[in-house]
């Protein structure tokens, strides 16, 4: 029996080590972390409990019967607690086989996303890889689709999260498009469809992996990734932080921490955050940090389309998703980036019974050729859209500006918000008073349009014309918007809507 334990014990360690000292080695020396040190840092301590540690690939094509057989193959797989929730992971390994998909690779994710959903427990996915393992072709191929599929049933049902932490191209790169959150590594990760030398041969363009796919492109340019951290450690410590405020799957309800803030906490300062000057900027994330508990926000693509927050925050110990135009950055106008990442982030929310904040300070649509030629009534239909299919508590608070199309959007009473409030400095209106009156009274002289513009400001640049009508169900001090977003949220914690039956919807994409 003790040769037997002893056996065990050698493959274990064997298997820990994957592709060996030396090629953990050379991952230490590009800055990375291994795929069991990752899965421990992310993991509350010795909670992993691994699975298919002994797995082997079955290839005999192309000299893969001669080649070294690696225990795992290249990715390791298990489950284990983050504050003590359970959490699926899979960790690819690139020190075997550089991380590439065989079929019994597929295999092992395939097993534990199966696992994932059953439990209905959030998925982790960390990869470090190059791709499919071309030796084994369609098999690999048949491999991708599988993980594909089931990344496309869990949608909705348990949070995804993908953290890419060095190489992730060709068919890797389609899972974690597909997961709720991408997150990479600044200057060790990158996501391509074609690498360098694929472009290179094809459009004659030469351009380093970072250029093509690496975290600032696509953090601040294409939007596939919501987030990029410094090191892998910062990676994995704010990810634990993240999935504090998701909750488990789409029908246990948000988490709720202990929390240290008080509901009813006032704060005098926010009675002076607008400015007197209606086209000064002032910065909604220090509203958004002195409403919520604690000060603790987790912002979701904040290097994308600055001009309206999106993230995470709680009150009264439970989570809450935040939406924010952001009057620092184009006054907070809505332009086809905000208005695809909002629409989005307001889904996911919705998906995950997660209720919704907003904070709004909006001039409009962004005018121009560009916005137009590039779709900006489609993508702003998105988050109208968005909005209109929410079933979750809707919260909305109105600051300053509240213009055009853009107040019907941004979460109004029309399309489903169910407490709207608004500050005393807030303007509802259809366009800014000056060029209302300008297209009103056209040819009017100057004289004319300014006691005009005075007359539109006083009748309609007011939060209580929308008050008379019910549109607004209470101005309130800015001082008090905690207290009243929090007791608003209390309310609606039983808010049960009906829907008529469909297969799904059709959302403008």
């Amino acid at each position: 029996m003790k040769d037997i334990l002893e056996q065990l014990e050698d493959r274990r360690a064997g298997a820990r080590l994957g592709g060996g000292e030396r090629r953990i080695e050379a991952q230490h020396k590009r800055g990375k972390l291994t795929a069991r040190e990752r899965i421990e840092l992310l993991l509350d301590k010795d909670s992993f409990e691994e699975f298919d540690m002994f797995v082997q690939h079955r290839a005999v094509d192309f000299g893969m019967d001669k080649a070294e057989k690696i225990p795992g193959d290249g990715v390791v797989t298990g489950w284990g607690t983050v504050n003590g929730r359970t959490v699926f992971v899979f960790s690819k390994d690139f020190t075997v086989f550089g991380g590439s998909l065989s079929e019994t690779h597929a295999q092992k994710i395939i097993k534990i996303q199966d696992m994932a959903l059953k439990m209905r427990a959030p998925i982790v996915g960390l990869f470090d890889a190059g791709g499919a393992r071309i030796q084994e072709g369609v098999a690999a191929l048949g491999g991708y689709g599988e993980v594909f599929k089931r990344n496309v049933q869990a949608s909705g049902v348990i949070p995804q999260i993908s953290v890419i932490m060095g190489p992730c191209a060709g068919g890797d790169v389609y899972s974690p498009a597909i997961t709720d959150f991408i997150f990479m590594v600044r200057d060790t990760s990158y996501m391509f469809v074609t690498g360098p030398e694929v472009v290179k041969t094809v459009t004659n363009e030469t351009v380093t992996s970072e250029e093509l796919g690496g975290a600032k492109v696509h953090t601040s340019k294409s939007s596939v990734a919501d987030g990029s951290f410094e090191n892998d450690v910062e990676a994995l410590l704010q990810v634990r932080r993240l999935i504090d405020f998701l909750p488990a799957n789409n029908t246990v309800g948000v988490p709720e921490w202990p929390s240290f803030d008080v509901p009813d906490r006032v704060d005098m300062s926010l009675d002076t955050l607008v400015p007197d000057n209606p086209n000064k900027p002032y910065d909604i994330k220090e509203l958004i940090l002195k409403v919520v508990d604690e000060g603790d926000f987790f912002e979701i693509q904040q290097a994308y389309a600055g001009n309206i927050v999106t993230g995470f925050a709680r009150i009264e110990g439970r989570t809450v998703g935040i939406v924010a135009n952001q009057p620092m950055v184009l006054a907070g106008v809505l332009d086809s980036d905000a208005s695809r990442k909002g629409a989005r982030f307001v889904r996911y929310c919705d998906a995950f019974e997660i209720p919704i904040v907003t904070l709004v300070d909006v001039p409009g649509f962004l005018p121009g050729t560009a916005q137009e030629y590039g779709g900006l009534i489609k993508h702003g239909a998105k988050l109208l859209f968005a909005y209109s299919e929410c079933t979750v508590p809707l919260v909305t608070v109105i600051t300053r500006k509240a213009f055009g199309g853009a107040y019907d959007v941004m979460a109004s009473k029309h399309i489903g918000a169910d407490v709207n409030y608004a500050w005393p400095t807030a303007q509802i209106a259809v366009m800014g008073a000056k060029g209302a009156v300008e297209i009103i009274f056209r040819g009017m002289d100057a004289d004319g349009i300014a006691a005009k513009t005075k007359e539109y400001e006083d009748r309609f640049m007011s939060p209580f014309v929308a008050a008379e009508r019910g549109y607004v169900d209470e101005v309130i001090m800015p001082h008090s918007t905690r207290r009243r977003v929090a007791r608003a949220l209390a309310m609606l914690r039983t808010k049960s809507v009906e829907r008529p039956w469909r297969k799904h919807d059709n959302i403008p994409l």
